[in-house]
């Protein structure tokens, strides 16, 4: 309970200082954890994990099976990010901004499978998204997955964005457990069209 009251402190300290950062002014609920972590496992490899705040999403995967070395918590905010660091010593914690994603350095032989966002998306520019899109896909290999939550009914990447990318965005579910209610997409790349022959 101790830590849970003072990372809700943190949190809400965090959103204050920076409402356009912080998604919410608490951390994520178990419920949303639990949702946005659903599809990943042991098998996911090397996970990327955008804006963990206080490592509530970070705990769901450790829980999925996600062993802790093969965590990269990217984090904007020093408060957040010094957190990080004591509580999951054995993932790479990089303070920076996702929109220089791209520039994180990931080694081959490590893979990234997933990339799960806790950033507002929808209160950045669209050339900042589009920044971490790429950055994130950049890492991401070939049958790999962006997750992203968002507190209403509708995909927080416009259309237009996920066409010029050549990304399709899918809805993994909805849940009302959490506080507030939040949705959760994963961004994929789309499949190439194979080209249809008519008849000569």
């Amino acid at each position: 309970m101790t830590n849970r009251a003072s990372d809700a402190f943190l949190f809400f300290r965090a959103w204050l200082s920076a409402p356009l950062r912080v998604a919410s002014v608490t951390p994520s609920g178990r419920a949303l954890s639990s949702l946005i972590t659903t599809e990943i496992s042991a098998d996911t490899g090397t996970v990327i994990e955008l804006g963990p705040g206080t490592g509530v999403f970070t705990e769901a995967l450790l829980h999925r099976g996600v062993s802790e070395e093969n965590l990269v918590l990217v984090e904007y905010g020093s408060e957040f990010a010094s957190q990080l660091s004591d509580r999951f010593p054995a993932a790479k914690t990089v303070q920076m901004d996702a929109a220089h994603l791209r520039k994180l350095p990931i080694p081959a032989s490590a893979p990234v499978g997933a990339v799960v966002s806790g950033l507002p998306l929808l209160s950045m520019p669209l050339r900042k998204v589009n920044a971490i899109l790429e950055g994130a896909f950049a890492h991401l290999r070939h049958d790999g997955a962006f997750y992203q939550f968002i507190y209403g009914p509708r995909c927080p990447i416009a259309r237009p964005l996920l066409d010029r990318l050549g990304l399709k965005a899918t809805h993994v579910g909805w849940t009302f457990a959490n506080i507030p209610p939040a949705a959760v997409y994963r961004i994929t790349r789309r499949r190439p069209r194979r080209a249809v022959f008519g008849p000569a």
